[in-house]
């Protein structure tokens, strides 16, 4: 109590002394003893004394600054829903969701979602979803590529959940997988809705809101609903899973896609849809494949096709996916078993190689996506030693941001698979693992680096980082990272910081000369606009300043996410 009563103390102390300062001036000192202060009154369940403050209406620009910071013991105690201080909680966090800046209440609540358990998965995902949809809708016109992050991390966890494959494990869903597919649906459905309007209005600009919720639909036909095993009615009157299926299809309708056109068209012949990651395959074959299935083997959504194809048509259309998931099973080498020493055979380098020029280089989109699949496999098939060296190799050779970007969420991957109980290896934590990441965390050109051309790889490097600060201890150092970690702020985050402040004053100061162009040539229907020494397409004035903006959104989504890497280091490092 002794602990309490001090921690109540300095939290009274800070909120009282920031009162008397100016909107969010605050310093790290107030941030750092407001967030560890306000999480131990909680946490030692002096939650009604921090409800008041929260709520004091002297102190809400200091709520709106800092009170996110508040997020993980109040999830905890929402989760135990058992907690005598459950009601003030629950008010607390009501208050936080709609007093905080969006920015940061979305990856405070994202950083909670990330579970191991099955169990703390499902009940995350059930608590969250509909707060997260809450701040997502609060950001507006700009919200697609964080909805695209949210949907992102609700499907990996949804992943680590074990599927029902029987009648009997559906109906009793032990671990809530049906119930997180039903929560999904409910958690995109006004974004659907806000598509759906637009579409019907004829308002593009909300077209990289579709491109998220098309992937979304493509990641879901192929996990969970490719590996899951249907019932039809006159088995499971109420399938939760064949519901979830029709829901995908039919958002997928509400988003302009038609289902006939995606089953029968041939792929290379489909519309390019634009997005923020040219790497990422729009219409994956698998994806395609598990939408046929549901269409001629289930029969849903069969009424939206039209009736003039023949048979024998829609069989040589399906012969594609058919196809595709035949070769699921194609791999004979066991995941692991592949050692290092064969990377000293030239094959082993030349054919990765080889993949990246088809990944990124070749034209046809199967076979872009064929490659990123079998590349993905190569490296499954490496045992530990030997992924290490290939991604040593690849990050010294690939010249590619998106490779890049791809290699160092496999690192990542690695580093968590190692450190989980009874996985301990020497190359991915330790003295072994240091070398890999300077290779990972530093800027190519340093603060000069062209930050939209290397986002793929700063985006991942940043969201390594920050795993490795929230998942390793100071005291425990597994990784590495916390005794190196005054270079990699001197080598990635202080130029990183710099380099985006300049790209900031300089697509601002592009976007001012834009906007005065377009009033001094408003008779004009297109504007020249030159960034970076190089310009860009012709476009209309209005799309210029479109583009303009979305950059320099991307640039405050790195600076948010680095804020937070600093947050955290300062947190532990006072710890």
């Amino acid at each position: 109590m002794k602990t309490a009563g001090m921690a109540l103390e300095q939290l009274s102390e800070v909120v009282q002394r920031c009162q008397a300062l100016p909107d969010d001036s605050y310093t790290t000192e107030d941030h750092n003893i407001f967030t560890v202060a306000g999480q131990t009154c909680i946490k030692e369940g002096n939650s009604v004394q921090v409800l008041s403050i929260v709520l004091d209406e002297k102190n809400q620009e200091i709520v709106r600054c800092m009170g996110w910071n508040l997020l993980p013991p109040l999830i905890q105690v929402l989760l135990k829903k058992e907690d005598k201080n459950l009601p003030q909680c629950l008010a607390i966090f009501n208050h936080l969701l709609e007093t905080c800046r969006p920015k940061e209440l979305l990856i405070g609540l994202l950083e909670q979602l990330e579970q191991d358990d099955p169990d703390t998965i499902a009940e995350s995902l059930h608590l969250l979803l509909k707060p997260l949809q809450k701040v997502l809708v609060r950001l507006g016109g700009r919200k697609a590529s964080s909805l695209g992050m949210a949907l992102s991390s609700v499907l990996d966890q949804v992943a680590k959940l074990p599927l029902p494959h029987t009648k009997e494990q559906e109906e009793d869903d032990v671990f809530s997988f049906c119930r997180c597919c039903t929560d999904m649906i409910d958690f995109v459905r006004p974004f659907v809705q806000e598509v759906r309007h637009n579409l019907l209005n004829n308002v593009m600009q909300k077209d990289e809101l579709r491109t998220e919720l098309l992937k979304f639909c493509m990641k879901s036909l192929s996990h969970p609903l490719l590996e899951v095993h249907l019932k039809e009615p006159d088995t499971l009157a109420l399938s939760p899973l064949r519901t979830f299926a029709t829901e995908i299809l039919n958002i997928l309708g509400s988003i302009g896609e038609s289902l006939s056109s995606l089953v029968h068209q041939p792929l290379l012949k489909r519309k390019q849809v634009p997005g923020f990651l040219e790497e990422v395959v729009r219409y994956p074959k698998e994806s395609l494949a598990s939408l046929a299935h549901l269409v001629f083997v289930h029969h849903l959504a069969a009424d939206t096709f039209p009736t003039v194809f023949s048979p024998v048509f829609s069989l040589r259309c399906n012969i594609e996916h058919v196809s595709e998931l035949y070769e699921k099973s194609l791999v004979r080498v066991e995941d692991g078993s592949l050692r290092a020493d064969l990377l000293e055979i030239k094959t082993f380098l030349t054919v990765p190689q080889n993949l990246i020029k088809v990944m990124t280089i070749c034209p046809k989109h199967e076979l872009r996506t064929k490659g990123l699949k079998v590349f993905q496999l190569s490296i499954d098939k490496f045992n530990t030693e030997a992924k290490y060296r290939f991604f040593q190799y690849m990050l010294k050779t690939s010249n590619h941001s998106g490779v890049e970007g791809y290699i160092i969420k496999n690192i990542k991957n690695q580093i968590d698979i190692a450190l989980q109980p009874g996985n301990s290896n020497v190359w991915f934590e330790g003295i072994q693992l240091m070398p890999l990441l300077r290779k990972v965390l530093i800027l190519p050109d340093g603060p000069e680096t062209d930050l939209l051309q290397y986002l793929d790889r700063v985006m991942e490097s940043l969201n390594l980082l920050r795993y490795l600060v929230i998942r390793d201890k100071v005291t425990e150092n597994q990784t590495g990272i916390w005794t190196e970690l005054y270079k990699v702020e001197d080598m990635f985050m202080k130029p990183l910081r710099v380099g985006v402040n300049m790209s900031r004053a300089h697509y601002e100061r592009e976007l001012q000369n834009t906007m005065e162009a377009k009033k001094s040539k408003a008779k004009e229907s297109v504007l020249s606009v030159s960034v970076g020494g190089e310009e860009l397409p012709s476009m209309t004035p209005e799309s210029q300043i479109q583009a303009l903006h979305s950059a320099l959104h991307t640039f405050d989504m790195i600076e948010s996410v680095l804020a937070r890497i600093e947050e955290l280091i300062e947190v532990k490092d006072n710890l």
